[in-house]
């Protein structure tokens, strides 16, 4: 099995977290996991291997122990979404003989990349049956549909000595002329439902979630095939190694992994790390609220997020002993204000399940006199008093339109995850 190939396709197929998620699914039912519905309380039988869907856009999967969860939970955590250009609800907009959409960024975007790009669109739709039902389907557009294009240098000569973007009026992309109806969005919404058989002609399309992305596919690229090159590694690319590692590995302890929505603005969603979502799983599992804290404290949490690599044309935006190289192994990230969960003793957990694999390992700590980013890692561990890591690959361009990875470091934060799931003991005397 090749990670790497088996992340391009995944990549690629999951241009929005619902799409993320239907594919996750369909890959946990592909090797016996039995879906759970929260709506339901199903007793959870040793060693079995089950997953519960939020909103569509967030997965807890798990495998219980023969001996229960009382050992403790092996867990890791990662996100579905990525930031972008999500449309606003009134989208369609005519300006002076073109049609637009109205977009409104998502999350921490860099967003001079999305100029000049092939869009697509794809997300969640919520229809009205002639029966007045309301169900939800996804709709992936595929092909270009909209365009942003940028301002010619003719027109604007500072744009090479710094262009500000203003996301109200100039990421609006283009998608067709004025003064015909040849875009009616809803009406493309549903008519391509309808070729997809997931729609009748006569269903409304009442409300959408879409969003823009590129439709240049993820890639293997360099000289030696040494880097994948695409769009929302950030973090697509630990949901997939988290899950094939899930799937792989065997353990005595119960394992499980978390993938939450709305990371990239704060977790504060009843999908996201804020929410009770794991922690409702985790107490269906323990079964005992009086057992909780217990079962909790022989636990832990590896969150799963990219780290900035050590970028050779800005060296100077880099701690020169804390810079990460592409191909060099996994980071683990460190923080004093605890934007990052590392701890003493957790790093070493780590890198006792990476001298078991053999795996090169890297810290990552921000320049002191510049801000920190956060994972769901710390969220999680206040939430559920659960010691916790933060370990991810180095990347160049995080939160772009297209982002830059090691290769090997796909392949060495599988074999790491594994060896996570499968450490003999989690307990620091």
């Amino acid at each position: 099995m090749s990670v790497n190939k088996n992340l391009l396709d995944f990549i690629n197929r999951s241009p929005t977290p619902f799409h993320a998620v239907k594919n996750m699914r369909t890959e946990l039912v592909k090797h016996g996991f039995k879906e759970l519905r929260e709506s339901e309380s199903e007793k959870l039988e040793p060693s079995g291997q089950y997953f519960v869907v939020r909103n569509n856009s967030s997965l807890v999967a798990f495998r219980v122990s023969d001996k229960g969860s009382m050992a403790g939970v092996r867990m890791v955590g990662a996100h579905t979404d990525s930031p972008c250009l999500k449309l606003k609800p009134n989208a369609v907009v005519e300006h002076d003989g073109y049609m637009q959409l109205g977009v409104e960024p998502y999350g921490g975007v860099l967003m001079n990349p999305w100029f000049d790009r092939d869009l697509s669109l794809a997300g969640r739709v919520t229809l009205i049956s002639t029966d007045k039902i309301l169900f939800s389907r996804l709709i992936d557009f595929e092909t270009p549909i909209a365009f942003i294009p940028s301002l010619a240098i003719h027109l604007d000569r500072e744009a090479n000595s710094g262009r500000k973007v203003n996301p109200q009026t100039m990421l609006p992309p283009v998608v067709g002329l004025s003064g015909t109806d040849k875009f009616n969005l809803k009406q493309l919404i549903l008519d391509k439902l309808v070729d997809s058989q997931l729609a009748k002609k006569t269903d409304v399309v009442s409300d959408f979630e879409l969003s823009l992305y590129d439709t240049n596919p993820a890639a293997i690229i360099g000289l030696d095939e040494a880097f994948i090159a695409g769009s929302r590694l950030d973090n697509l690319v630990s949901c997939w190694i988290g899950l094939k590692a899930l799937i792989d590995s065997s353990s005595v302890d119960t394992q499980l992994l978390i993938c939450n929505d709305h990371e990239e603005v704060g977790s504060g969603s009843f999908a996201g790390a804020r929410s009770d979502l794991l922690e409702s799983v985790l107490m269906r599992m323990v079964g005992d609220a009086a057992k909780f804290s217990s079962v909790m404290s022989r636990s832990l949490l590896v969150s799963a997020d990219n780290a900035h690599g050590l970028h050779p044309n800005f060296l100077e935006k880099h701690d020169q002993s804390h810079g990460p190289i592409l191909n060099a192994g996994p980071v683990l990230k460190f923080n004093a204000n605890q934007s990052y969960a590392t701890n003493s003793e957790t790093a070493a957990i780590l890198n006792l399940a990476a001298r078991n694999k053999n795996i090169p390992i890297q810290s990552f700590v921000s320049r002191s006199d510049m801000g920190c980013g956060s994972t769901i890692g710390p969220l999680t561990s206040t939430r559920l008093g659960v010691k916790a890591l933060d370990v991810g690959i180095p990347t160049f361009g995080m939160h772009s339109i297209r982002e830059l990875a090691g290769a090997q470091d796909l392949e060495a934060l599988y074999s790491l995850l594994c060896g996570l799931f499968e450490l003999p003991s989690i307990e620091v005397a």
